[in-house]
């Protein structure tokens, strides 16, 4: 029977419990025959008693006795009032002597009245409180339904507190906010000064870049109470409930203020206004229109400090954003490989990893990689350690995980013919050779040629450095690694495949991009598209075009022209480098997946390393990057134990 179906019916079930039970306990059907003492004493010597109860009654000062008659039925019985003296009781207990009728008395008036009680009115007290618990217990289930105007912001736990120790990669972001937690430990400093601390503080970023973990952290830090909710907590059905929601969060807080309020995506209640169906009455615009109010409604030294986090800035009110509601914005960035190593050490706390893991090695890897995507990376990496009965993580798990967060597990099942097998290894050799010849294109880190997820291969690409800008230049020899696969495919089999339709999305994206937005083309620095949001629709659904339709000609002339040149310039390094091509394919047919390493000493020694040699060049790599940034000279034409030795005696000195 279904779950919800029990819990209906469950309290008519009790119901008619109880209902029963009263019927039992009540006596309902049951006959009572009042008789005079003559009457009772006449059916005493005609011998037709069965059955008496004597008892006195409260007073003393007469027995009420109760009892059957031979004839009665089953639920009839009689009632007499008789005399409390001794010639009754000995009347009675002589008549018993000669009939052998079943005889009961009750000498102590007290017992009797509490037989009585427990007997006759117990039960109903029982009953009484049984039934208005049931129904109280019903009315409080309906009445959650009626309290729509309360608050849904819940006050976190001291049990789960958060601090600054616990938020690792952010360190731009929590020394904009120290100020915030100063604040909340010592509101008269400021107020003293005339200083008004930031009434509302947006925090803006992409998923996961740790916007509510920041958060909790500054009401950690400050040891203040912190209430949170989600945006989406506020709009109801009914107008007015979420804006009644709004009043009651602000009332609760400003008891317990110096206090923050943390609103978790705030962009489904704080949308541009006037863009709904609804005009004025539209439930989340009044729910916006009472936040702010009571935002900029706040007495000076209230104390209460809104936090809030989207990463659709774009489609905000511009009310939201005025100095005296969120008048600080924060950008919560992608970390860095610094930031990267330092959020690894945190969720690596609690795994046990092998000793050849280095946490700062995963990090270069991970370029992209926020810190929930790196927490998840280290998660799946110890639940693979465990399907695979390991004591420790090796390096092993976490490439394997890696792979399965970018690409999705490996579909083993799946089965090429030879000739696919042999298209997929050129197809991702071309992408290597490219980005091995042209500083500009993106390094290739794995490839294999084990189909994932939907890809028949997988090629894992990263900026050989990271940077925030990119030069025209290396957005061209982007193109080209991205256009190495085809390629490959053209000269090697004469004929091209689908393979490559990711690669030519990409590409031509990046072509795109230079003529409309960066002005890297023969049209000039302008900029002629730009991405269009739709505030009612909450997604960039198309690109405002500010041109005429001879310039989106040009436009695509450009485009085709960037990548028709870039293909020719990736020919040519494919065709130099047939070699290195053959090499890298015939390693992948081999052992189907290859790393950088192995890649990089294939290059240099024309063979596939051993694990030892693999390891020596990953030692010797690690020992040049040292030497590097420690200013030795000359230390690329140096080995490995001339590197070990200088290192050790620069850094005695």
């Amino acid at each position: 029977m279904n779950k919800n179906i029990k819990r209906n019916i469950t309290p008519y079930i009790a119901l008619i419990f109880i209902i029963i039970v009263i019927y039992i306990i009540s006596g309902v059907g049951s006959k009572v025959n009042k008789l005079t003492y003559s009457e009772f004493q006449k059916e005493l010597n005609n011998n037709k008693v069965v059955e008496i109860h004597m008892s006195p009654n409260s007073e003393g000062s007469t027995y009420n006795i109760e009892g059957k008659l031979n004839d009665y039925s089953k639920k009839e019985t009689f009632y007499v009032v008789a005399p409390l003296s001794d010639d009754t009781l000995n009347y009675i207990n002589t008549m018993q002597k000669k009939n052998k009728f079943e005889l009961d008395v009750s000498a102590d008036p007290a017992s009797s009245s509490l037989m009585k009680f427990i007997v006759n009115i117990l039960p109903y007290i029982i009953i009484g409180g049984v039934l208005l618990w049931f129904f109280n217990k019903q009315l409080s289930t309906n009445n959650k339904s009626m309290d729509f105007g309360k608050s849904r912001a819940k006050l976190q736990e001291d049990k789960n507190k958060v601090t600054f120790k616990d938020v690792a990669g952010l360190s731009e972001e929590k020394e904009e906010l120290e100020e915030l937690i100063e604040f909340l430990k010592d509101p008269k400093k400021f107020t003293k000064m005339g200083a008004r601390i930031p009434k509302g503080v947006l925090l803006v970023g992409q998923p996961g870049t740790g916007k509510t973990l920041l958060a909790k952290a500054v009401a950690g830090e400050a040891n203040a109470p912190f209430y949170f909710i989600s945006g989406s907590d506020f709009v109801e059905l009914f107008v007015g409930i979420g804006a009644s929601r709004v009043r009651d969060m602000f009332r609760q807080a400003k008891q317990t203020a110096p206090c923050l309020i943390f609103i978790d995506e705030i962009d489904a209640v704080g949308r541009q206004r006037g863009t709904g169906l609804g005009g004025g009455h539209d439930e989340r615009e009044q729910t916006l229109n009472q936040l702010l109010t009571e935002m900029d409604g706040f007495g000076r030294n209230e104390g209460i400090i809104i936090i809030a986090a989207t990463n659709r800035p774009d489609v905000l009110d511009p009310a939201l954003l005025r100095p005296g509601r969120f008048d600080r914005q924060i950008t919560v960035s992608l970390p860095d490989a610094k930031g990267r190593e330092e959020i690894l050490e945190v969720h690596a706390k609690d795994k046990i990893l092998a000793k050849d893991v280095r946490l700062s090695y995963i990090a270069k890897r991970t370029v992209g990689f926020s810190g929930a995507d790196l927490e998840n990376l280290l998660n799946e990496a110890a639940l693979l350690a465990v399907r695979r009965n390991k004591n420790e993580i090796t390096m092993a798990e976490i490439d394997e995980a890696q792979d399965r967060v970018i690409a999705g597990p490996a579909k083993k099942s799946r089965k090429y013919t030879e000739h696919e097998k042999k298209v997929v290894a050129y197809h991702e050799a071309g992408h290597a050779v490219v980005g091995i010849k042209l500083d500009g294109a993106n390094d290739v880190q794995k490839i294999t040629i084990i189909p994932r997820g939907v890809a028949g291969g997988y090629n894992l690409m990263l900026p050989k450095e990271e940077t925030y800008m990119s030069t025209k230049n290396e957005l061209l020899e982007k193109i080209s690694g991205f256009l190495g696969g085809r390629v490959a495919e053209e000269i090697v089999f004469n004929e091209v495949t689908t393979g490559a339709h990711n690669d030519f999305e990409k590409a031509t994206k990046i072509a795109r991009s230079m003529v409309t937005e960066y002005g890297m083309s023969s049209l000039g620095p302008v900029q002629l598209e730009h991405q269009e949001s739709s505030v009612f629709l909450g997604r960039d659904y198309n690109k405002s075009r500010n041109f005429s339709d001879a310039v989106a000609l040009e436009i695509d002339q450009e485009v085709r022209k960037i990548i028709s040149e870039q293909y020719e310039i990736t020919k040519k390094i494919i065709n130099e480098n047939k070699d290195l091509l053959d090499l890298i394919a015939n390693a992948l047919l081999e052992y189907e997946t290859i790393t950088k390493e192995q890649i990089d000493y294939l290059v240099e020694h024309g063979k596939m390393p051993t694990e030892e040699e693999v390891k020596n060049e990953s030692t010797l790599k690690e020992l040049k990057e040292k030497a590097k940034s420690l200013g030795i000279k000359g230390y690329t034409k140096m080995n490995k134990e001339e590197l070990e030795k200088v290192i050790n005696e620069q850094k005695k000195d």
